[in-house]
């Protein structure tokens, strides 16, 4: 129980004879300022729920993210019936719900069918929920929208600047051409309607405020376009084999728990994000390649920027600052729904100031460069007027001390007032305690006026001897309250007075500091555009300083892009995970398009880095496709749509399918889906069947695409079926060019030295490899021995040390039987011993 009081005694106390001692609560210990937790940057569990609409083969799609509490919309986009944009956009986002209309076509009905009827353990799958038609009218989606509480949006604006506002964040009216038909205009607006019925869903949920009053609306604190044009398409088992990502179980006993954490992978070693929103925006990138030639010129531009040697120490300073840029939306929502934590506003005030720095940095920058002139421009004054507002309101270590929100003197005189009123009460009070203590009754040795907040001014007494029925707690002249440790607490006349006078300091303070806080939260709430974008600019910044450093310490070169090749021309290229690993790594180069072939068939003995290249022609193509250097000497990249691979089997229990027919359908995908643009890898494909048919498949594989002609997608082939080559299953041709892996023979030892040249393979040489993987030596020679037979078409015999081994075991178990022979037994049947017994075994034996 917080009091202050004062007590005064009849016997001597302290330095001298009725001395009074003032008795005061024990504050806890401040904090430097430097050693607060921030604990904003905590990820609460995100959620997405999502809202789509699918009619005449146009796609709108909303979604929002707890995680920053925005909705995210994409403009109306044209969908094949099945529905692959659709698909990309679930597999990407994610979304925990998917909101639809009760009336739908056959096409989407079946689609949510599937995405019903996965398992229920499975990560990915969706709880559907369908909302009445109605729910998705155009013009009820449109008053919904304009009627929505944002918080972004300023209280002063008027009915009609609000719906101007709105207009220039979502577009209203969209106007469709009819395909396939006279160009009549057509208004659908499906983001629209997407929207509208997204915001009745959040609504109806109240997600993020169940627990809050009704009239508490769900937080938005923006609307983010997002689009899904000129990306390139990569699957899954591309991301997996490639290990552009990979997920591992947290070392620590204290973590494993609450998730998982990055592995050996290319995001893991590109990633030097300083800031949560960096790192998710990275993520975001490398699931978003894109073909924008501008987009990746701009990004490669900063890059090279800071590549620079005399614009390191920039780099570093501007690293340093990124540092302090903290998860702003989350305190936004906080705000919103007035749960400002007392570490927030410290946050937000080195947030604003370290983007102060970041504008400033920026304008003494070349302005050529988009990005430095976005942040010079876009970080506006209203960071300044905020960063002003808190250092000048926030009392940091008061509140800290308090654990609530304090503001600092010579803001408000009248909080002033009651706070110097209450500092002095102690001293007051003791001259009050003494003053009743003269009228007590003399049998009283002592008491103390208190003060309690929201109960007021109270007198303290000790609990005397004789008071043990509830009737001796009675005095004349005071009110008796309650007994509280001993203590017995009343209140008199000059109790009720002070309560008339000074009325509940402790309550009335907190109540006007906490007005205070309100208003500072409005004045930050409107101006939550700008500290959204500073987000935003941050975050790219982020991204592409954490890029450079990599770029520097791996020695990573800028790509260069064309829309006149199709295809890749790496130079001196290099796998960026292998190179880490590995104590020497040999680059190699790959060119592929043009007048150099389009189908790349790549030979060569068991490890001898076949898989490696294939890789590694991935993954420089797919960092050029994010906008970053790439570990080549140089490379020229042209348009890529998409990547495929069959390269790793990923097997999965639950999938309830065979090895090979998942080699089959990674196959599968690509002959149905590779353009002329697409790159296509493939990597021992038919192995995991009948040699023959493994063969046949291979090659009707790449004959099929070798039939396309100049349509046929960009293909790198490594393959152990010499055959393809030696029968001359595949047509000759300037599309078809054939690889090898470099080797030397020194006596019976195999030199491997990894590089990449012309030709084909004469063997596979498994038996050194199977050396290396610890085989016995006979083993070996007699597989080489087998080897060389079915190659040459002889016979196979057994091994003669083998067959004679197993005839004299034959011949000691027939022995064995005429010994254990008993003549004299009655029973005994000769001609049935003899053609069931010795006869097998003589069989045998011959």
């Amino acid at each position: 129980m917080a009091s202050l009081g004062a007590t005064p005694g009849r016997t001597p106390q302290g330095p001298g004879p009725g001395a009074a001692s003032a008795s005061f609560p024990i504050p806890t210990p401040v904090p430097a300022p430097g050693e607060v937790e921030e604990d904003v940057d905590e990820e609460e569990p995100a959620e997405i729920h999502l809202c789509v609409l699918w009619n005449s083969g146009y796609l709108g799609i909303a979604y929002y993210d707890t995680s920053d509490s925005t909705i995210h919309f994409m403009p109306d986009a044209p969908d094949h019936e099945t529905l692959k944009l659709l698909q990309r956009v679930l597999d990407e986002v994610n979304p925990q719900s998917i909101v639809t209309s009760a009336k739908q076509d056959e096409n989407m009905t079946r689609f949510l069918g599937k995405l019903a009827s996965r398992e229920p353990a499975e990560p990915k799958r969706p709880e559907i929920i369908f909302l009445p038609s109605v729910d998705f009218g155009l013009e009820i989606s449109k008053q919904r929208l304009l009627s929505g509480n944002y918080s972004f949006i300023p209280d002063s604006m008027t009915a009609t600047e609000k719906i101007l506002f709105l207009s220039s964040v979502v577009p209203f009216d969209c106007l469709l051409t009819t395909l396939g038909f006279t160009p009549t205009p057509l208004l659908i607006s499906f983001q629209v309607r997407a929207l509208g019925g997204l915001l009745k869903f959040l609504g109806r949920r109240r997600i993020g405020v169940e627990l809050e009053d009704y009239n508490v609306s769900v937080p938005i604190l923006g609307f983010k376009k997002f689009v899904l044009t000129h990306l390139v398409s990569i699957d899954q088992d591309t991301y997996s084999v490639l290990q552009i990502f990979k997920s591992e179980s947290h070392p620590s006993v204290y973590k494993v728990a609450t998730g998982l954490k990055e592995g050996l992978s290319l995001f893991g070693i590109l990633n030097r994000c300083r800031c949560k929103w960096g790192e998710k925006l990275l993520r975001l990138w490398f699931t978003r390649p894109t073909q924008d030639l501008g987009e990746l010129n701009s990004r490669l531009d900063v890059i090279e920027f800071f590549l620079l040697p005399q614009n390191l120490d920039m780099a570093q300073m501007l690293h340093r600052l990124l540092g302090h840029i903290k998860n702003v939306p989350l305190i936004l929502k906080r705000m919103k729904l007035s749960h400002t934590k007392v570490s927030d506003w410290q946050v937000l005030y080195k947030t604003v100031y370290s983007a102060l720095g970041l504008r400033d940095a920026c304008r003494s920058l070349p302005q050529s460069i988009q990005l430095f002139r976005d942040i010079a421009q876009e970080f506006s004054d209203d960071l300044h007027h905020i960063a002003s507002l808190i250092g000048k309101v926030v009392d940091f270590e008061g509140s800290l001390a308090e654990n609530r929100f304090t503001v600092l003197p010579n803001i408000d005189p009248e909080i002033d007032e009651k706070k110097r009123r209450l500092i002095g009460l102690p001293s007051f009070l003791t001259e009050v305690a003494r003053k009743e203590l003269e009228t007590l009754d003399s049998r009283i040795p002592s008491c103390s006026v208190i003060y309690i907040p929201l109960i007021g001014f109270l007198l303290s007494i000790p609990r005397l001897p004789f008071m043990v029925e509830a009737s001796d707690f009675e005095i004349e002249g005071l009110d008796f309250m309650f007994l509280s440790e001993e203590k017995l607490h009343y209140r008199s006349a000059r109790t009720k007075e002070l309560d008339a006078l000074l009325g509940d300091l402790h309550c009335e303070i907190r109540d006007q500091e906490t007005l205070l806080m309100y208003q500072l939260q409005c004045q930050v709430l409107a101006r939550a555009a700008v500290l959204t974008r500073v987000l935003d600019l941050a975050s790219r910044l982020d991204v592409l300083l954490a890029l450079a450093s990599a770029a520097r310490d791996y020695g990573y070169s800028r790509p260069h892009y064309t829309s006149r090749l199709l295809g890749v021309r790496i130079q001196n290229g290099r796998h960026p995970l292998m190179e880490l690993c590995a104590r020497t790594f040999v680059p190699n180069s790959a060119e592929c398009g043009g007048d150099k072939g389009r189908v790349k068939v790549i030979t060569g003995p068991n490890s001898s880095g076949k898989s490696i290249y294939l890789k590694q022609v991935g993954l420089i193509t797919f960092m050029a496709l994010v906008g970053s250097f790439v570990p080549a000497e140089e490379a020229e990249i042209g348009a890529v749509d998409a990547i495929f691979t069959r390269i790793h089997s990923c097997e999965s229990i639950s999938l309830g399918l065979s090895t090979f027919m998942i080699d089959l359908n990674q196959v599968a995908k690509a002959v149905n889906n590779a353009t002329e643009q697409s790159l296509v890898l493939i990597d021992e494909f038919g192995k995991g069947t009948n040699t023959v048919d493994g063969l046949a498949l291979l090659a009707a594989v790449l004959r099929h695409w070798l039939a396309l002609g100049p349509m046929c997608p960009q293909i790198f082939v490594a393959t152990n079926f010499l055959s393809l080559v030696q029968l001359q299953l595949l047509p000759q041709g300037p599309l078809i060019k054939y690889l090898t892996m470099e080797t030397c023979e020194d006596g019976d030892d195999l030199v491997f030295f990894y590089q990449i040249c012309e030709g084909v393979a004469n063997a596979s040489h498994a038996s050194h490899t199977a050396v290396q993987a610890g085989l016995p030596d006979k083993l070996i020679a007699r597989g080489k021995e087998v080897s060389d037979l079915i190659r040459s078409g002889k016979p196979i015999k057994p091994v003669k040390e083998l067959l004679k081994n197993t005839q004299m075991e034959n011949c000691q178990t027939l022995v064995d039987k005429f010994l254990k022979l008993d003549l004299e037994d009655p029973n005994l049947d000769l001609d049935i011993f003899m053609s069931q017994e010795v006869l097998p075994a003589a069989t045998s034996i011959l």
